[in-house]
């Protein structure tokens, strides 16, 4: 997903910024202002120009040190997945009850397949592929909230007010005669309608998409728990596909940011010709 794209460029930004993480760092505020605070006591500048010295070798020194930017990147790592935990945990509070029964069940299941990988084969840590079922699950959340959008954007949509622009611009273009110039206009008027009836069908499929995708990452949930429960070793686990499911979400993604655009069009679309009507009431 695009979640993880962005999470990494933000992690990429962020490591060109390891001189400004040393300044902000509590033990280099508290050594400043413990040297400011000896200037205080003794009355000399000394300790001030001993902490400007220490200061300048600190941020040359410092902020260069592996460990340090390993350090600061661990930080910024942990940081940037509490951000997208919340966030995700706020967008399902937007959804409809049934929407967070589904995430809530989805996720009692992912923990529960979890629990039972260490209680019937006795492992201590659980296998790598196991390990994605919390990424898969974050794609359930992120998929849902598409499909609900998208769904709830086709709902809104007056179709046979489109198709009735259609024909009324078919007609005016046809009546136009010898007039060039309104034949032209009425023409053009024809494509971008014929192009928003597109932009629907293309919509539809999408959203049809999406939600076989959802029950495919339902279905592969309830298919590893009664895997888990028979599981006589480890390693049969390790059988199981989980490349295919990742590699099917990966594709609905992409095919979900094709289409991305078609949405935005239709809006902008009636909002600068003033079709008030055919917007979704949120969008007004």
């Amino acid at each position: 997903m695009a979640d993880l794209a962005k999470y990494q460029r933000d992690l990429q930004k962020f490591q060109t910024s390891y001189l400004k993480e040393a300044v902000k760092e509590p033990f280099n505020f508290w050594g400043l202002a413990g040297f400011a605070v000896a200037a205080a006591y003794s009355q000399s500048i000394i300790p001030l120009l001993i902490a400007l010295i220490a200061e300048i070798a600190y941020i040359m020194v410092l902020p260069n040190l592996p460990f340090y930017r390993e350090m600061v990147q661990r930080r910024e790592k942990e940081r940037l997945l509490q951000i997208n935990k919340a966030s995700r945990e706020k967008l399902i509070k937007t959804f409809t009850p049934r929407e967070r029964e589904a995430v809530e069940y989805l996720r009692w299941l992912k923990e529960k397949i979890q629990d039972n990988y260490k209680k019937f084969t006795g492992a201590a840590a659980l296998p790598s592929n196991l390990r994605t079922l919390d990424q898969r699950w974050e794609d359930f959340v992120d998929l849902l909230d598409v499909y609900r959008r998208r769904k709830q954007h086709l709902k809104s949509i007056n179709r046979q007010a489109v198709h009735n622009q259609l024909s009324q611009a078919y007609r005016a273009a046809e009546n136009a005669g010898s007039d060039e110039k309104t034949k032209r206009i009425q023409q053009t008027n024809v494509e971008i309608l014929k192009r928003r009836i597109a932009s629907f069908d293309e919509i539809e499929r999408s959203v049809k998409l999406v939600e076989g995708q959802l029950q495919s990452i339902e279905n592969f949930f309830s298919y590893l728990n009664d895997e888990i429960v028979t599981m006589s070793t480890p390693e049969k686990f390790s059988l199981l596909d989980f490349e295919q499911l990742s590699d099917s979400i990966a594709m609905t993604k992409q095919m979900l940011d094709a289409t991305a655009d078609s949405v935005g069009a239709l809006d902008s679309y009636n909002r600068e010709m003033g079709n008030y009507e055919l917007l979704p009431s949120s969008n007004q």
